[in-house]
């Protein structure tokens, strides 16, 4: 005989007439010992659902706790890519700004007959439209103190209206990044 087939003759078949296959607990060594206990209390089903309760609640609160840090991190994210893109944006509008009266002087020199001037404005203004500049089209329209600087007036009727613009204004990206220098009627 092998040491296989011994161990395979101390198993015993279910429903053999040796088998302790009749439902009834095993007996076991300590059947005399106290009853088992949990945290010094007795073991039973109360107990083990009143901790299976708080466990459950204990996860419960690190999931609202990763969910809320999660979302705040989110927004922190959010708010870093926001608050990175308005460094770019500002960057970019304190350079234009410190352009603007390169593109003043080529008007001027324009306005003197230079036209070999014209080139070059051209190029530069085309480049700065790319990167979001507008003139301010304000030759009759109201009189507005967030995109005009009036500097002259002329007496008149109604409402306020520019009549004559002394220097070009310029919107970057839709916000008024140098107003119009203007004359207004009324």
């Amino acid at each position: 005989m092998t040491a296989e087939s011994d161990v395979e003759s101390t198993i015993e078949e279910p429903g053999s007439v040796g088998g302790a296959d009749d439902g009834a607990p095993p007996e076991s060594a300590d059947a005399g010992a106290a009853d088992p206990e949990l945290d010094g209390r007795p073991l039973s089903v109360e107990v083990l659902i009143d901790d299976l309760d708080k466990v459950t609640a204990e996860r419960d609160g690190h999931l609202d706790d990763l969910r809320r840090v999660s979302a705040e991190f989110a927004n922190f994210r959010k708010q870093v890519d926001r608050r990175n893109s308005d460094v770019v944006q500002q960057a970019a509008a304190g350079l234009v700004v410190k352009l603007l009266p390169v593109l003043d002087a080529c008007d001027a020199a324009l306005d003197q007959g230079a036209t070999d001037v014209e080139p070059i404005r051209m190029a530069m203004l085309e480049t700065l439209k790319k990167e979001g500049l507008e003139p301010l089209d304000v030759l009759g329209a109201p009189f507005d103190p967030e995109s005009h600087e009036a500097v002259l007036t002329e007496e008149g009727d109604g409402e306020p209206v520019v009549t004559e613009v002394l220097r070009t204004g310029y919107a970057l990206r839709g916000r008024v990044v140098r107003p119009a220098m203007v004359k207004v009627r009324g």
